[in-house]
């Protein structure tokens, strides 16, 4: 790797992008690096470009400060960015403390005011490879354990006088060749430079002390003045590096995590820049996520392998909100994510249950009520943008006009033989209530409701025989509980079905009467439908004259009096009647049923107040 960065005496090789001047990472926040070689850096420019922090160069050795250092440092926080200053290492010029405390008598302090950035040790290749102001080999002749321990005498006497560890700054191959890939300093901040050879979000490897860099010098030749760099994180982590948090911004939550949920050795780095300003470590077994609030969480197998078959933090799924939690019933695991909810099931299958059902599953108790553990993943493009969920005991449905609700037991096996929400029922309206009267239970939908005791049986009610059942009071309604489905008459276009106090009846035009009580009775004596009757025309009627009711028909009308009970009165008989003025006129109420076979084919029927007799010779006569 040629010279990172520019000395006092003469700047190094330029490694360039292709997009040279234009080309920013994707992620993280960006920021600019500065020595004497900008003094005339245009710093509201620079803010404008986007840059949000600084870092600018104090000394060099123990001989050289930047004779600039104070306008760039306070023109760069004039402007508002986060700044901080960096030391040029010469480590065979003179030991570690002494270049530290010449870097700290120079501008390299450190306060915990929000606005300041930690120091920076800039350590790399020795400038004598292209400067011959300068001595020594590329290590600076220095073995690599030399390096280690004058790299560590500066940080620690920078830990003394500032109360913070130094930014290590340098590239992975000097790194590695010069220091043997040393280990241990892990808690430096890492600033990594490298310089890809095409817009690329990848820095490449990092050396072995570090799991991720804090900084990233991805380019010398723009967009910013100076350096480009850029953040791994949030501008809020790194306000909190600044005040003195995230002393390695990532790596020891993340190691933490990976040694308490006994996660194997990572198989890359820390990668941030996600969405929603997200961080990740992958492992063999699972990946560790931060999140923009600071949760570190892991996504084991096999859980991650679903998840990120729907697209990971990208998908519905969104990221991870909890642990993962096990020895549930059965011994199953479940782990929540923005968008839902990971069940790892008893039967084996790794299965999400999405927002759009993990509520209403969760009211019925999740895993534990009456649906059991998901066992298929929702399936959506229903009739009328439905969707459907399958679980152990029973299925979700959800649809715009009806919400989510479950469908269970008996209920369900009426549904399933109406055809589901393609049938006349549609989709499920209500949950399944139950606790009614004679243990009964009962669900509504688009098209009727399903009611279930264990007497009657499980049968439904349909669109309008509903509307007029409700009308009458449901199943607390003289009618109770549906014992059979309704029959239906092609011919006629019409519709009748038995409860237990009654009928519903729907003539051809769609409409419902109920009849109920000792008027059902009765209907029912003379051939219901297809008897002398045919189809109720109104609804029963009560509070009449003298404590009566009565209710029309087709071909007739049934009275009911505490008196005289039950009667029909049908056909011409109930037109003279009714000419008479029924119940209310001078005949009162009838007191017989229709007899007929009279001498000379006669019938006669017999009122209060008189009788109606028909003769084929004379009609009908009062």
């Amino acid at each position: 790797m040629g010279h990172l960065r520019r000395s006092t005496a003469q700047a190094g090789p330029v490694h360039s992008l292709t997009t040279e001047g234009t080309w920013r990472p994707t992620f993280g926040v960006q920021g600019l690096d500065v020595s004497y070689f900008q003094s005339g850096v245009n710093w509201q420019a620079q803010w404008d470009l986007g840059a949000r922090f600084a870092y600018v160069k104090a000394s060099e050795g123990s001989y050289y400060k930047n004779p600039v250092f104070g306008a760039q440092y306070d023109g760069s926080r004039a402007v508002g960015m986060i700044r901080g200053a960096y030391h040029f290492a010469i480590p065979n010029w003179s030991s570690g403390a002494d270049q530290a405390r010449y870097f700290v008598q120079n501008g390299g302090g450190w306060t915990s005011d929000g606005n300041t950035l930690p120091p920076v040790l800039d350590i790399e290749e020795n400038p004598a490879v292209t400067n011959s102001n300068y001595s020594g080999n590329s290590c600076y002749d220095k073995s690599p354990a030399e390096l280690a321990a004058w790299i560590r005498d500066f940080g620690n006497t920078m830990l003394a006088l500032t109360g913070r560890l130094p930014v290590i700054y340098t590239g992975t191959y000097w790194w590695n060749t010069c220091l043997g890939n040393a280990t241990g300093f892990g808690d430096y901040p890492l600033w990594i430079a490298a310089y890809p050879g095409s817009p690329s979000n990848d820095a490449g490897s990092v050396p072995s002390s570090w799991g991720a860099y804090s900084f990233w010098q991805y380019s010398s030749t723009g967009p910013f003045a100076g350096d480009s760099n850029v953040w791994n994180g949030s501008y809020a982590d790194l306000s909190t590096f600044a005040m003195g948090g995230l002393a390695q911004a990532l790596l020891k939550p993340f190691n933490t995590v990976a040694a308490y949920f006994g996660l194997d050795a990572p198989t890359t780095g820390i990668h941030c820049g996600l969405s929603q300003d997200a961080c990740v470590r992958h492992h063999g077994i699972g990946s560790i996520y931060r999140t923009a609030d600071g949760q570190i969480r892991v996504v084991a197998d096999p859980i991650r392998v679903q998840w990120n078959a729907s697209g990971a933090e990208l998908g519905p799924m969104g990221y991870p909100v909890s642990a993962q939690a096990c020895g549930m019933i059965g011994g199953g695991c479940v782990q929540d994510f923005q968008g839902g909810s990971y069940y790892i099931t008893p039967a084996g299958p790794t299965v999400a249950v999405s927002n759009l059902f993990r509520a209403k599953y969760w009211t019925l108790s999740g895993h534990a009520g009456i649906l059991g553990y998901p066992i298929n993943n929702q399936i959506c493009g229903l009739v009328r943008a439905g969707c459907v969920q399958q679980f152990a005991n029973a299925n979700l449905y959800s649809s715009p006009t009806t919400g989510v609700h479950p469908v269970t037991d008996s209920i369900r096996t009426a549904w399933a033989s109406a055809d589901n929400e393609n049938g006349v029922l549609g989709y499920p309206a209500s949950d399944q209530l139950c606790g009614l009267k004679e243990s009964g239970c009962l669900q509504d939908f688009e098209g009727g409701s399903i009611y279930s005791t264990p007497a009657s049986g499980t049968h439904m009610v349909t669109l309008p025989s509903r509307n007029a059942y409700w009308s009458m009071g449901g199943h607390d309604g003289p009618l109770g509980y549906p014992v059979d489905s309704a029959t239906c008459n092609v011919v006629l276009k019409s519709c009748f079905q038995q409860f237990q106090g009654g009928w519903l009846a729907t003539n051809a035009v769609g409409v419902s009467y109920g009849i109920s009580g000792p008027v059902a009775d009765k209907w029912g004596t003379v051939g219901g439908a297809a008897g002398a009757l045919g189809y109720p025309v109104t609804d029963q009627r009560c509070g009449l004259v003298g404590g009566g009711c009565q209710q029309d028909f087709q071909s007739g009308t049934i009275y009911i009096t505490p008196q005289n009970g039950t009667r029909t009165v049908t056909g011409s008989i109930r037109t003279a009647y009714w000419t008479a003025g029924g119940q209310g006129g001078s005949l009162g109420y009838p007191v017989t049923d229709q007899r007929c076979g009279l001498v000379g084919g006669g019938c006669q029927q017999d009122f209060q107040s008189g009788t109606i007799y028909i003769t084929p010779q004379n009609g009908t006569r009062t």
